[in-house]
């Protein structure tokens, strides 16, 4: 069965090519909600809506959509505008800890699974220096919560709980066992 990501993220594309998974991409693009008393329906919503676009042009595939977002002191927080922004964010989270939900909708035609997971992220106390390096070398616009625990997160996570991956934007352990579910066999173990 062809198998769609309905994503243009580099590290979601990593960690399918990690499982051994052969995809094709197909990024829609939608309209996304931000409800900052509903982390979890926001991430629900809008990866339904980006599983439902991707699914009508690929009505016999099996789709892979999500959504991720940070969540910090009852305020959604996802990709900075521009390079102000993002150092802006990361002072914020500065010392503190914040909450990562990624929303996973994954199916045929036949309608999505959705599964949410919830990470916490404790960050270290960040100098001006290591923000505005940090910034300058990762170049975080495209993520959320101005920062990719996988690329020098380092830098500034002092630790976390739950899922290393769904952090990253897409949690394995879930996809892992759909795919598996869809394919019929075992896959790749990163």
């Amino acid at each position: 069965m062809k198998i769609i990501a309905a994503t243009a993220s580099p590290r979601r594309h990593a960690i399918l090519r990690r499982l051994g998974v052969a995809f094709e991409v197909d990024a829609p693009e939608v309209e996304e909600i931000h409800d900052a008393a509903d982390p979890v329906g926001t991430v629900v919503h809008n990866a339904r809506a980006k599983y439902a676009a991707v699914q009508k042009r690929h009505p016999g595939a099996a789709v892979l959509a999500a959504d991720t977002l940070v969540w910090f002191e009852g305020e959604l927080i996802g990709k900075p505008r521009d390079l102000d922004e993002a150092k802006k964010i990361l002072r914020r989270l500065s010392g503190r800890t914040h909450v990562v939900f990624t929303a996973v909708a994954m199916g045929t035609s036949a309608g999505p699974e959705v599964r949410v997971e919830a990470s916490s992220v404790r960050f270290r106390e960040l100098g001006e220096d290591t923000i505005a390096a940090y910034v300058a070398e990762v170049r975080p616009l495209d993520r959320a919560g101005a920062y990719d625990i996988d690329e020098n997160g380092g830098r500034l996570v002092a630790g976390w709980s739950g899922s290393y991956t769904n952090i990253m934007g897409l949690p394995e352990e879930v996809v892992r066992g759909w795919l598996e579910k869809i394919t019929g066999h075992g896959l790749s173990s990163p």
